[in-house]
């Protein structure tokens, strides 16, 4: 009985010890953890919103779990994400985060840290997401990332980095998704492509990158997507035709010449093959659907291509765009077009085609998808409306196209695209003095659409894929297509159309409310989005957070402008000095919220919207000394 009572009180008291080891262990991991994020937040230079600044305390909060942007498992109260995105956070990352051991997802993506990546993350076995897009990392990009056996997402787009990609980040043996676009890599591709199928997107754009694509590309058997626009690429590999779940193939804007098309005809699989901006030449196969027969985009304007289009083109039974301008086809378009149920696009203009006016205007066909529930309508609309009106900066219609399995309008081209493309395309970029000039167009031709003509017409899908710009930068209001004549004044009319989400008035996305006051707040939407280059549907806007809620915390009280506005235009050297465009921006911004108050009698209307721009930019010029676009 004694002896039983002293190997029970034993076991107690080892018990004990154990628990108690483990206690202190926990704890000792817990306050690992804690150090790590509290080293990181002491290399924060700027907190702008005063997140970490606020919330990162034990004042606040005791328990790192509840800090904002950490999340923690369950098991073992440890850091295992860590998320701190979208909030304008500067500085470096210090060497101490490599011992956030449990670490599986590290994303710091639109913030501005900058300097060397600590070799101590390396440490961070467990990671399989690491997004570090949109800050301002440079050199070149460290090989011990590949390093992370589970790594499943790999991002570092849009930072400064340059020279190689090492071929170990590659074969990541559980790598899915890797985003290396939009920095200064360049040089001849090297890096082979890994042997491994667990890819299922490859982004590789605009880097500049010259040589062939790696034949190893025929092993991605998992791909869905591969995107390697704005290289120097000169060939598609036989083998990408092996690629049986590639659905997105993008290699626009590089030097892919003659046949370099024809290994694409084996992918039987794709929806989108966008080949816009190389230097391919031929004739398209007829019989181009049998190996397509899944394909909705094509889009391989701007080549040599010749011959005729293809007739069997209908033959895509899925095809709902078809670029095919500034090519060297031939012939009669194919009626048959007319029987692709799904068709909403189709450019092809510069080319050699039959219908190509006599007297050399160049002009772009806009196609009317006659299956879709009111072409009809709306193609009586946009002939009704641009017949009647004339102004400079609205589109102008030379004729229409009225069979009647076929209709078309055949519009004056726009060769500089739309404003959504000098948005966004990488090869583009527009000065203060451009984007006032546009706006103030699209300004006065709503002005008078809503004043200058007998009935007040509503445009009611005001936004920058309607807004054309011509050879001289002189942007022209498009697309009528539902379009309203209302009685007089702001008077409203009731309608079931839908706008396009995140430029149409509150009272017309719930009650079907028109009058020439949602133009404006269409007008004040995009106007935000010209000179912030941020859509007001952008993934960072949350909640109560919008487009216009962004603005307005920039200008009161502490007016910092520089926040939201394109970093391109406050760090342009032509366009003035930084106070005058800093003032000139603030004035923008505030005409941007009385356009676009929630309730429309409180909103201006666009003959005052297009005399405040008209003087912002007079203003402008007199304080910067004249400087011209």
């Amino acid at each position: 009985m004694i002896h039983y009572c002293l190997c029970y009180i034993f076991m107690m008291i080892m018990a004990n010890y154990l628990t108690a080891g483990a206690l202190a262990i926990a704890h000792t991991n817990f306050s690992t953890d804690q150090s790590a994020l509290l080293a990181f937040k002491a290399h924060i230079t700027s907190d702008p919103q005063n997140i970490l600044t606020a919330n990162w305390s034990f004042a606040s909060n005791s328990d790192i779990c509840n800090w904002v942007g950490v999340t923690c498992s369950a098991r073992h109260h440890r850091v295992t994400a860590l998320n701190l995105s979208y909030i304008g956070l500067a500085g470096v990352i210090p060497p101490h985060l490599g011992n956030l051991s449990f670490l599986v997802e590290l994303g710091l993506k639109n913030n501005s840290f900058h300097g060397p990546l600590p070799q101590e993350l390396s440490r961070l076995r467990r990671l399989k997401t690491i997004n570090f897009g949109y800050n301002n990392f440079m050199g070149t990009i460290p090989s011990w990332f590949g390093s992370f056996p589970k790594l499943q997402t790999f991002k570092l787009l849009g930072n400064g980095f340059s020279g190689f990609i090492a071929a170990a980040i590659f074969n990541l043996s559980a790598l899915e998704t890797i985003n290396l676009s939009w920095s200064q890599l360049s040089g001849t591709y090297v890096a082979p492509l890994p042997t491994t199928s667990a890819y299922k997107l490859v982004l590789l754009a605009s880097l500049h990158l010259t040589g062939s694509i790696p034949r190893e590309i025929g092993n991605l058997t998992m791909v869905k997507g591969i995107y390697l626009d704005d290289n120097k690429f000169e060939e598609l590999p036989n083998e990408i035709g092996s690629l049986g779940q590639l659905e997105e193939l993008f290699v626009q804007h590089n030097a892919l010449k003659g046949s370099a098309f024809v290994p694409v005809l084996n992918i039987s699989s794709l929806t989108t093959l966008i080949l816009f901006g190389n230097n391919m030449s031929g004739s398209l196969p007829n019989n181009i659907c049998e190996h397509l027969s899944s394909v909705r985009r094509i889009s391989l304007g701007q080549n040599q291509f010749d011959g005729r289009i293809p007739s069997k083109l209908w033959q895509c039974k899925e095809l709902r765009e078809i670029i095919l301008e500034y090519n060297n086809f031939c012939g009669s378009i194919p009626k048959s077009l007319g029987n692709l149920t799904y068709l909403s696009k189709i450019f092809l203009y510069h080319n050699n085609l039959e219908g190509t006016l006599s007297d050399g205007i160049d002009i772009a066909v806009k196609v009317f998808n006659l299956q879709l529930e009111g072409a009809f309508k709306s193609f009586d609309k946009e002939c009704e409306m641009l017949s009647n009106i004339r102004h400079r900066n609205l589109i102008k219609i030379i004729s229409c196209c009225d069979e009647l399995d076929f209709k078309a309008l055949i519009l004056q081209l726009m060769p500089n695209g739309s404003l959504e493309k000098w948005l966004y395309s990488p090869n583009h970029s527009m000065t203060i003095l451009q984007r006032l000039d546009i706006m103030k167009d699209v300004a006065l031709a709503l002005e008078y659409l809503h004043h200058g003509y007998s009935i007040p017409i509503v445009h009611c899908d005001v936004k920058p894929s309607n807004i054309l710009v011509d050879d001289d930068m002189v942007a022209h209001v498009a697309d009528f297509g539902i379009a309203r004549l209302i009685g007089g004044g702001d008077s409203m009319t009731e309608t079931m159309t839908l706008a396009t989400v995140g430029y149409m008035a509150p009272e017309f996305g719930m009650e079907g409310r028109v009058s020439t006051r949602g133009d404006v707040y269409s007008f004040g939407i995009v106007l935000m989005e010209t000179f912030t280059k941020r859509k007001p549907t952008d993934e960072m806007f949350v909640g109560e957070m919008d487009l216009k809620q962004w603005i307005v915390d920039s200008l009161f009280p502490d007016a910092a402008i520089g926040e939201v506005v394109d970093a391109y235009i406050l760090g342009a050297e032509e366009d003035g000095d930084f106070v005058s465009r800093r003032d000139c921006l603030s004035s923008v911004m505030r005409l941007d919220l009385a356009c676009s108050t929630a309730l429309p009698g409180e909103r201006i209307n666009m003959k005052d919207a297009a005399i405040t721009l008209t003087k912002i930019k007079t203003k402008y010029l007199k304080d910067c000394g004249g400087v011209n676009s």
